[in-house]
């Protein structure tokens, strides 16, 4: 099994879209790359924007069934690469875009790609590329919260979620 983490925004969608993958094993809603000294932040915390943490998704995936370059496309699929700590109405540092690799092949990829999604916009993409510092998991209430709160608030449109199904099925 492989793991990377994604922020792509508020977690509750993202954490969502990307269980909707075929070969993603598992999805886990956190905190990632803030300040150190801060063991386990909570969720009050790192919404005051102080901490240096992004609301960010640990993706567990099989890579016999799906990609890393797969959930690559569909990670661009999800976000505005140039849109600077604000996705859809979510702002501040905690919503900012980032890809957090825990290998130096899943580095090369993600540094490709951002290369290649840079060749599509006129302004610059402001998606930060960083090894993993540390990663600490929301409370048990940010977990899975879509399924558990259907019609709760999401910035990613449901079609995005069919697109995710239907990407490698």
């Amino acid at each position: 099994m492989a793991h990377i983490y994604f922020a792509g925004g508020c977690f509750w969608g993202v954490e969502h879209y990307f269980k909707q993958v075929k070969g993603v094993v598992s999805t886990e809603t956190g905190f990632a790359n803030g300040n150190n000294a801060l063991q386990a932040p909570t969720y009050e915390q790192v919404y005051t924007d102080t901490t240096g943490f992004a609301e960010t998704v640990h993706v567990v995936y099989d890579e016999t069934q799906v990609s890393f370059e797969l959930l690559l496309d569909l990670f661009f699929a999800a976000i505005d690469p140039t849109s600077l700590n604000k996705q859809g109405h979510d702002e501040g540092t905690r919503y900012r875009t980032g890809i957090y690799y825990t290998d130096e092949n899943q580095r090369e990829q993600a540094q490709a790609r951002l290369a290649a999604e840079q060749q599509k916009h006129d302004k610059p993409v402001v998606v930060e590329l960083e090894p993993l510092q540390a990663f600490y998991p929301a409370d048990e209430y940010h977990q899975d919260y879509l399924d558990k709160h259907p019609d709760g608030y999401c910035h990613l449109s449901p079609a995005l979620f069919a697109f995710a199904r239907k990407s490698n099925g």
